[in-house]
Order: structure tokens, then C-alpha cells, then sequence
């Protein structure tokens, strides 16, 4: 069982894709899920310490690994070394700094980005290298761990910054300490911005346009299954073709993302159906319990395949640093995203086989579903009363009977409708970053 919860495990494909600093939260759920020997973690730890500036957080770990009081002598000599830097960087942004923590300074900036500049020469003798220093001092107190300094300095920053490339990596910055303080709602903001970004900026060539769309979709799954809107998000982006495209080809992994967020979210339900063509398209380039659930049930039918699945992918999402969040009530803990999961996996599986049956033994249907008798039948009545579900259940018989419904002419053409207003946004779409594309050159 040890073995397959590694084999499930995504890390070694998504952290390459990852600043350093992002892993940490991943490592500390697959220590906390006892997925790898502790001391493998550790390790990992300190390799991923070594080479930022976190050094009184990686003599704590080494001397938990070693069990020893005191820190390697090239850790001391290491921690004297940033200790005098962030000094030096300190002093050398300090005009900046304090110009900023002047509310009535701050007033005096406006939109004007180049009026902002001629302005604290003229009036703070502040210029090309005060606000450079505060870039390296920013991106020191990130390297520290400070993330919420870090965050304020790159945003200020920004406003004044006018070499695009050094903007652009501030705001990979900013993202990254948003991400890491856990303001959800901020660093979706940031990701959006950023998406923006990437999209209508011309690069040196398109695999790194391609590659930054990768980095941005795995440094969104910490927001994507954390915001209340996230589910909703990750598929708005992860189904864009540009990005779907960058997930066929180069990190196929993050289909079991979109998959799942496909699966709890009742409002995407209509855009299923190309995904799962997507699906097949992947079969054999890609396998993952969550995508070859969905294969069981709307490509093959195969209902005993999906009820096996099913239960791995419970063991999947448990599992998953992304999906597996647990939330603690008194003594009661649970997996939110895993109980949802499975509530929509049986809807998908009850619905599928009600179409190609009319009459359900109801034994069976609970086997199908992972669930005993009663269960089942609870289930299936409150479907009935809570859906359009149009069916009953003979008690005698112990079956669901389904009862034949006509197609509504009417519902087919808002269908119909709404897929063309779909396809005529996209097409749109397209043009516009033509358009843009051409003028740009």
C-alpha cells in the first residue's frame, strides 16, 4: 500500500516547476503523511535550504537529523555571511525605504511612472540605483524567508520599475509570497495579472512562452484548491487551448488536476464532454487513477472498472499535497475535497448506467457505488427527491425503474446555443491575439 501511495505521488514531476520556496508546503504534507522515510525528507530539506537564505531554519532541521546541538561549522560561516548582506542590501535601499514609509512622500507619487522618477531625483536624490538596490533587497528578505517584506517592496517596486524583464520577475516574486502567506485572494489577483502578461508578451521564442504557462498553472494549484473559487478557476484556465495544448504536451501530470475540479464542480458540467476527448487523446501518454475513472465511465462503460477506481482515487486525492487538505473539527477531521469527490464519482457512474438501463437491481447498483444496501437506497431516494431524476424504486423487486423521457426540442437548442456562443467566443478570442500579435510585430 506504501508503494502505490508513491506511486500516486506527483512531486517529482511538479517541484522541478516550482520555486524552491513552494516546495517546503509539499514537503511538510509528505512528512506529515509519513509517504518517505523521515530522514529522506529532512535531507531534502536541507539540499532545498542550502540554497536559500533560511539559515537558522536549516541548522533547527540538521540538528533534528543528526540529533547533535551544535550546526555544521560552513552553516555558521554561511549565517554570518547573509547576516552582513542583508545589512549591506539594507543600508543601500534605506533612501527608498524610508521614502516609502513617508505617507505624505507617497502621496506625492502619481500614475506617471516616468514622472515618478524624475521626481525622486530632483527632489530625494533617489535614482536608477536606489531602486535597483531595492529590487536585491526585496529579493534577499524572500530568499530569508521574510515573504510579507518581500511581497511590499516588490509591489513598490513594480510601480517604479521600468525594465519589463525585472518587472516580470518581481511579480513571479510577489506571487510566490502571496502564495506562501496564504492570501488566496490576493495571489489569484497576481496570477491573473501575470497570465496577462504572459500571454501578450513577446518572447525570445515559444517554447519559453510555453514554459512560463507551465510554471503559472503549477504555482495556481496552491490557489486553485484553496480559494472558494478556484475549482471554477483552474478549469477557466487549464481548458484555455494554449494552456491545454502546454499540458498535452509538456506536463500531461496536471490532467488529474482538471480532472478533479471537473468532477466537483456541478456549473463546468457542460464542458465536460470535450475534456473527455481530451482524455482519450492522453490515454496512452498518461495514466492516473482520476483520468481513467472518468475513461471507465464516459468512454468504456465499464462500471466495475469505475467502482475499483473509485476507491483508488480516494487513496489518490488522501494523498495528493493539493487535494488531500484535512480540516480538523474537535475530534472529527476530515478530507473535504475526498468527500465531495466521491459524492459527484457516484452521480457520474448512477447516471451514466441509467441511460443505457431501465430496470437497476438495486444489489448491484450499490456494489457499483461502493456502498451497502441501505446505503445505496438512501442514496438513490434522495437523488429522487433532491434532482430531476426521473425514476422510482419497487421495494418488492429491489430495483430502480427508470422512466423513459422524450427529448425536449426546446433544451436541445439552448444547448446547441449555448455551445455555438462557446466556439464564437474562442474564435474571437483568437483573432484579438492575432490582431495584437501582428501590431506588436
Amino acid at each position: 500500500m506504501e508503494e502505490s501511495k508513491k506511486n500516486y505521488d506527483l512531486t517529482p514531476l511538479v517541484a522541478p516547476n516550482l520555486d524552491r520556496h513552494l516546495v517546503f508546503p509539499i514537503l511538510e504534507f509528505l512528512q506529515e503523511h509519513q509517504l518517505y522515510p523521515e530522514e529522506q525528507i529532512l535531507k531534502f530539506k536541507i539540499e532545498l535550504l542550502s540554497k536559500t537564505n533560511m539559515v537558522d531554519y536549516a541548522m533547527d532541521i540538521h540538528k533534528s537529523l543528526y540529533h547533535s546541538e551544535d550546526a555544521p561549522q560552513d552553516m555558521v560561516e554561511r549565517r554570518a555571511e547573509v547576516v552582513a548582506r542583508l545589512k549591506s542590501l539594507e543600508e543601500a535601499a534605506a533612501p527608498l525605504v524610508s521614502f516609502l514609509l513617508n505617507p505624505s512622500a507617497v502621496q506625492e507619487l502619481r500614475a506617471d511612472k516616468q514622472y515618478n522618477l524624475q521626481m525622486l531625483k530632483e527632489r530625494y536624490q533617489i535614482g536608477p540605483d536606489q531602486i535597483e538596490a531595492l529590487y536585491q533587497y526585496a529579493k534577499f528578505q524572500f530568499e530569508c524567508g521574510n515573504y510579507s517584506g518581500a511581497a511590499d517592496y516588490l509591489y513598490q517596486y513594480r510601480t517604479l520599475c521600468s525594465n519589463l524583464e525585472r518587472s516580470l520577475s518581481a511579480l513571479w516574486g510577489k506571487l510566490a509570497s502571496e502564495i506562501l502567506m496564504q492570501n488566496w485572494d490576493i495571489a489569484l489577483e497576481e496570477l491573473n495579472r501575470l497570465k496577462e502578461i504572459i500571454d501578450s508578451k513577446s518572447f525570445a521564442s515559444p517554447l519559453n512562452q510555453v514554459q512560463n504557462r507551465i510554471w503559472l498553472m503549477h504555482w495556481g494549484l496552491y490557489i486553485f484548491f484553496n480559494h472558494d473559487n478556484g475549482r471554477t478557476q483552474i478549469i477557466d484556465l487549464f481548458n484555455q487551448d494554449k494552456y491545454l495544448n502546454a499540458i498535452q504536451t509538456s506536463a500531461p501530470h496536471l490532467l488529474r488536476y482538471l480532472a478533479t475540479a471537473f468532477i466537483v464542480n456541478k456549473r463546468r458540467r457542460p464542458q465536460l464532454k470535450e475534456f473527455i476527448k481530451v482524455i482519450q487523446q492522453e490515454h496512452y501518454s498518461y495514466k492516473d487513477p482520476i483520468i481513467e475513472f472518468l475513461a471507465c465511465v464516459f468512454v468504456n462503460y465499464d462500471f466495475d472498472g469505475a467502482q475499483k477506481k473509485m476507491k483508488e482515487c480516494e487513496e489518490v486525492i488522501v494523498n495528493d499535497p493539493f487535494l488531500g487538505k484535512r480540516v480538523e473539527d474537535g475530534n472529527f477531521s476530515t478530507v473535504p475535497l475526498r468527500d465531495e469527490f466521491l459524492e459527484n464519482a457516484r452521480l457520474f457512474i448512477f447516471e451514466t448506467y441509467c441511460k443505457i438501463h431501465q430496470r437497476i437491481d438495486m444489489g448491484v447498483l450499490a456494489e457499483k457505488l461502493n456502498l451497502n444496501y441501505e446505503e445505496a437506497e438512501r442514496w438513490i431516494v434522495n437523488l429522487i427527491r433532491t434532482s430531476k431524476l426521473d425514476a422510482k424504486i419497487d421495494s418488492e423487486s429491489g430495483t430502480v425503474i427508470m422512466e423513459p423521457t422524450q427529448p425536449n426540442v426546446h433544451e436541445q437548442l439552448i444547448n446547441h446555443t449555448k455551445g455555438l456562443s462557446g466556439r464564437t467566443y474562442k474564435l474571437v478570442n483568437q483573432l484579438l491575439e492575432h490582431t495584437q500579435a501582428q501590431a506588436a510585430r
